[in-house]
């Protein structure tokens, strides 16, 4: 298949493309700068010039492929962002409706977008609450599920690691390494799912591949709670491990501090139904213990 892939050169879009050209796709993918022109290219991808703001260059692309995945991830919550979010999905399923009747959108969300309480339905099939931390991602779903002429995907990702990425895990160890502190939010026993970024690369082959229309999170097998995590780091960083009240972690991370004392537990199993998708990657406790993340924090004398 011709793949058109929005976010071909991030962190998650890179591994994607990585995986597309291995099981034989044609990539093409949006390049912003002659840098990621030259790593689509490496990728074995065909680079297209043009940013999100580009809409007529993504209709355009669209249209004339098989599948197209907008693999971008933009979690700048501006006025700004969204607007160029949302401009950039329309013109995308657009496009993708020109292409023939059916032709698959992948649309990548996040796990995010089901808020703050404990409480909230974190399935599929639940009514998104309004506050969260990407109340856009949950309006750029809307524009792709109410799109006539494609097969709709929305994938909703926890927590992506793994190949010693992430911006989130990289900067928990960066900071650890620089204060000294692993520190988790709260009592640090609120659970997250996280998929490693293989896998979830894995999950999007599989539906490109045998596009079934619908929402699913994307978790992995291996849930962790925050204290485990912030263990994991002093472990790796060589520092103490200390607990931080959610009214002192606002002070210093702002809206942050919510989303790291959030509950982020969710069940995958309807993707892993859907397309017979296993994960079976290292957790992430382990892949910051012994694994990719080794490189990220140089140990401290206790």
């Amino acid at each position: 298949m011709r793949i058109f892939v929005t976010g071909g050169t991030g962190y998650f879009g890179s591994t994607l493309v990585e995986h597309l050209v291995a099981a034989g796709h044609a990539v093409t993918g949006l390049a912003r700068s002659d840098r990621s022109a030259e790593a689509l290219e490496s990728a074995g991808a065909t680079p297209v010039r043009g940013a999100l703001a580009d809409t007529a260059v993504l209709e355009e692309e669209a249209a004339r492929a098989d599948a197209t995945v907008h693999a971008a991830v933009d979690y700048a919550m501006t006025e700004e962002s969204e607007a160029t979010e949302l401009a950039a999905v329309s013109a995308l399923v657009r496009g993708a409706a020109a292409a023939g009747a059916g032709t698959p959108v992948l649309y990548t969300s996040t796990g995010l977008v089901y808020g703050f309480d404990p409480a909230q339905d974190r399935t599929e099939e639940a009514e998104l609450p309004a506050a969260s931390a990407q109340p856009m991602k949950a309006a750029a779903e809307r524009v792709v599920r109410e799109a006539p002429g494609i097969t709709a995907i929305v994938f909703r990702p926890g927590l992506i690691y793994g190949r010693g990425g992430s911006g989130l895990v990289t900067g928990l160890i960066g900071s650890a390494s620089a204060s000294g502190v692993a520190t988790y939010v709260g009592d640090g026993s609120h659970a997250w799912t996280p998929v490693h970024v293989d896998d979830l690369a894995d999950l999007y082959v599989r539906a490109l591949e045998h596009p079934v229309a619908g929402v699913y999170n994307a978790a992995g097998p291996h849930p962790f709670a925050f204290r485990e995590l912030a263990e994991a780091i002093a472990a790796l960083a060589g520092t103490s491990v200390a607990s931080v009240p959610l009214d002192a972690a606002r002070d210093v991370l702002g809206p942050l501090a919510l989303v790291l004392a959030a509950p982020g537990a969710m069940s995958a199993e309807k993707a892993a139904r859907t397309f017979g998708w296993r994960p079976g990657r290292p957790s992430l406790l382990e892949d910051v213990r012994s694994g990719s993340y080794s490189a990220r924090a140089g140990s401290r004398p206790r």
